[in-house]
């Protein structure tokens, strides 16, 4: 067990606010910034995902969006490698592309073999209405692919298309994620990875509905047992009552092997998080989703992590209850059935997020966020989970 003096440096750590970003030393530097827009042929970089290689290395992905801020149009998945726990990072590399469409949504994570696996989606010149309305073409409306790298991000795969078995006919808007996916450590399913997503689903036959009514958004999970070269989905939830809708979601391992799922609600109950738990791997919940009354924040993606001390998970997300504003961690003591407010990121405009350990000592947050806009940049905030053990000096 570990001593409780260190279990509690991180909640010391959070009760203040972050120190303002500075330049440092290899590997202990506190901020960064991968992606800034208007830079490197893109007008916005949005939708956060970071992952730990196998070589320890980061990647850092994002969406490159070519020629605007909106959601659709030409959208690049981006990324850029950091060999020093996120002081540093290499060159922009287009991972995916779709023409002049939309390849988005990254959602990273290491396989037990030591590869990459990345899964995105696709979809033509088309809004989100449009694909819920169900007025486009099966190959304008979400598709989903996946590809890998053995090298840790130098190269990937061809993209290969996993509709057809990762979404349901009936299904019309697809989103994994985004941020990073989760690899089971624990248990029977060790090994296995865990895709969070939600879908929306074609109104009934008769029905006076078009499709884009939030009662119609629904969360599910894929899952992969043989390092994502075959996919399945897990559970499904689809609440239709209007008041809880599941939409972007992160999941997380905690310590026994249980998944913890949390969820943007994009429905109209006046919480704005949802959660639930597997304890089968993500075949199953154990409940529906749920209102999660103590994570306050707008309608916004955000990001979980169980770290490697079991008493620490967090969450990433704006805390604004009306606005997306106040890039916050929260922490929870009880497997994610209560939350607590910690460590304030910058009191400042702020939207998606993604969180990773790139050591045993650090959680790293990576999140968009700028002076007046949310939009401006993508920036990689170094946090210490406890201290670093001090040199053992050769007696005199």
């Amino acid at each position: 067990m570990l001593p409780r003096t260190i279990t509690l440096a991180l909640a010391a750590t959070i009760l203040s606010v972050v120190p303002a970003p500075r330049a440092s030393a290899h590997g202990s530097c506190t901020s960064s910034a991968p992606f800034v827009s208007g830079t490197e042929g893109y007008h916005t970089f949005r939708i956060p995902a970071v992952v730990r290689a196998a070589n320890n290395s980061l990647l850092a992905f994002a969406e490159g969006r070519r020629d605007s801020p909106g959601d659709s149009g030409a959208i690049h998945t981006v990324a850029k490698t950091s060999h020093d726990g996120g002081c540093t990072w290499g060159e922009l590399r287009v991972v995916d592309s779709n023409g002049e469409a939309t390849a988005g949504n990254p959602t990273p994570v290491a396989a037990r073999n030591g590869d990459l696996v990345l899964l995105t989606v696709h979809n033509g010149p088309v809004s989100e209405k449009a694909i819920m309305s169900g007025t486009v073409s099966p190959q304008d409306s979400r598709r989903v692919f996946v590809r890998r790298s053995p090298d840790n991000g130098r190269t990937w795969t061809p993209a290969r298309d996993l509709t057809a078995t990762a979404k349901l006919p009936s299904w019309r808007w697809y989103a994994t994620a985004p941020g990073h996916a989760t690899l089971l450590h624990h248990g029977r399913h060790a090994g296995r990875i865990i895709v969070p997503a939600n879908h929306s689903s074609a109104p009934p036959a008769g029905s006076a509905d078009v499709g884009t009514e939030a009662k119609y958004y629904g969360g599910h999970d894929l899952y992969s047992d043989d390092n994502g070269r075959t996919w399945h989905i897990g559970f499904t939830d689809d609440p239709t009552d209007g008041v809880l809708a599941p939409n972007e979601t992160t999941a997380t391992e905690l310590s026994d092997g249980t998944v913890y799922f949390s969820s943007r609600n994009q429905g109209s109950a006046p919480e704005n998080r949802l959660d639930a738990y597997s304890t089968d791997g993500g075949r199953t919940l154990t409940r529906p989703y749920q209102v999660q009354p103590t994570l306050s924040g707008p309608k916004v993606e955000g990001s979980a992590l169980q770290t490697t001390n079991r008493r620490v998970l967090l969450y990433s997300g704006p805390s604004d209850p009306a606005v997306r504003r106040t890039m916050q961690l929260r922490t929870s003591s009880d497997r994610g059935r209560t939350w607590q407010p910690s460590t304030v990121l910058a009191d400042a405009p702020a939207g998606y997020s993604d969180l990773v350990q790139p050591d045993p000592f650090t959680v790293g947050v990576l999140f968009e966020t700028g002076v007046t806009s949310a939009y401006e940049k993508i920036e990689f905030r170094r946090l210490p989970l406890y201290p670093r053990p001090s040199p053992v000096k050769s007696p005199a």
